[in-house]
């Protein structure tokens, strides 16, 4: 995500619905036995345009949600929705998981299988198609999704870049 158009955003000012994608639970054997601790990985977002993601671990699963939350909160990204859908077809990549977006007509709904879902959701993508391939490692996809969501560009951007008009954006 070290790219030029990412928005970072502040957490104070917006009310967030929170996501649990995974949990896991890890074992530590030690002399006096195992030792159980758990993993969460959480997203977040307002459902109008802003979200992130966390990793959360502790020796109980509530608290390891509620650091997951914490840590979504620090690194948040905003992403342009257009008529409830994405601008343009994208494709995210991170470490072995690769994930594919392309716009889709009202009332498509989302298509998008498990960790996709819940990031897609929490944006507040209404319609959408999406592939998840590669690694299904739910750490992997929320990554590489957040990835493609951060490369997304509205076309008042692109007009902008660009040096021209908003309709030569859509006429080519």
């Amino acid at each position: 995500m070290t790219n030029a158009n990412v928005k970072k955003i502040k957490s104070t000012e917006i009310e967030f619905k929170d996501r649990l994608v995974a949990v896991n639970r890890v074992t530590k054997v030690t002399k006096g036995g195992r030792t159980f601790s758990f993993s969460a990985i959480v997203v977040i977002g307002n459902e109008n345009g802003v979200v992130g993601y966390g990793l959360g671990k502790a020796k109980e699963v509530s608290a390891a949600i509620q650091k997951g939350i914490d840590d979504a909160k620090k690194n948040l990204i905003k992403v342009p929705v257009l008529k409830g859908t994405i601008p343009h077809a994208q494709e995210g990549r991170y470490s072995g998981s690769l994930v594919f977006m392309k716009p889709a007509a009202p009332g498509t709904g989302v298509i998008a299988g498990g960790a996709m879902r819940a990031v897609l959701e929490s944006v507040g993508i209404k319609d959408v198609l999406a592939k998840s391939k590669g690694s299904s490692n739910p750490h992997s996809v929320v990554k590489a999704t957040i990835n493609a969501l951060a490369q997304m560009r509205d076309p008042y951007t692109v007009a902008q870049v660009r040096g021209i008009g908003l309709d030569k954006v859509f006429n080519g």
